[in-house]
């Protein structure tokens, strides 16, 4: 019988404005022992372009660690 790996639900929690953000938030939550993915488009990444959501970074966490996430990252501002 084979068993499938049903991969968990990943969650936005923080909405960074460029890549430098994103990937200070993403250093701060996986120094917390936190998994976390960045998401961002295509063209945002190419020009570094942050304008009306363009650039705009997405910090995805594993549903289970969202509200351990959110309250690190309220409790650092």
């Amino acid at each position: 019988m084979k068993t499938e790996k049903v991969e968990e639900k990943w969650i936005i929690v923080f909405n960074a404005q460029g890549q430098t953000e994103g990937y200070i938030i993403k250093g701060k939550l996986e120094s917390n022992g936190i998994p976390v993915r960045l998401k961002q488009e295509a063209i945002g990444k190419i020009y570094g372009l942050t304008l009306n959501g363009l650039g705009e970074v997405k910090v995805l966490v594993p549903e289970s660690y969202k509200d351990i996430a959110i309250k690190i990252l309220k409790e650092s501002k």
